[in-house]
């Protein structure tokens, strides 16, 4: 039998799991409302206070985090949960935007040197040849008028 500082067994025990309890409010901010679509802590419809009491009874019950997720998913199906399971199909939902922006940065790290590698005068004139002789000059006396 556990003893802690507390009078009675299994005090030490019912303190520790005391930090660890959730509360709705921490509960609230990871489901969704199933009639509504929304987050639950935003939700204000019935069913969302019915959701809001089922999760308390749990919560009295002495439930872990888990275990109360799963009860939900058991009463109202998957789409309480408002983030995807992270396997199967729904794991595609994480690794998708992980693919894309490895992607992109590979493309940045291939282009990336044939951009700098570009020599200032190809990216001043666009058509990479010289001016003649009589525009230079008009040019720079243009130049100079604006100095």
């Amino acid at each position: 039998m556990l003893t802690g500082l507390f009078n009675g067994p299994l005090a030490g025990a019912d303190a520790l799991a005391g930090a660890s309890r959730p509360t709705l409010p921490a509960i609230e901010r990871q489901v969704m409302c199933v009639s509504c679509k929304l987050p639950l802590n935003i939700a204000q419809s019935q069913q969302a206070d019915r959701e809001r009491a089922f999760i308390q009874g749990l919560i009295d019950e002495g439930k872990s985090e888990a275990q109360i997720k799963r009860a939900l998913v058991g009463q109202y199906g998957s789409a309480v949960l408002g983030l995807p399971a992270a396997h199967g199909f729904d794991l595609a939902a994480y690794l998708v935007p992980v693919a894309v922006v490895g992607g992109l940065l590979t493309l940045l790290a291939l282009l990336l040197p044939r951009w700098r590698r570009r020599s200032p005068s190809d990216a001043g004139s666009g058509t990479g040849q010289a001016l003649d002789p009589s525009d230079a000059a008009r040019l720079e006396a243009d130049l100079a008028r604006f100095k």
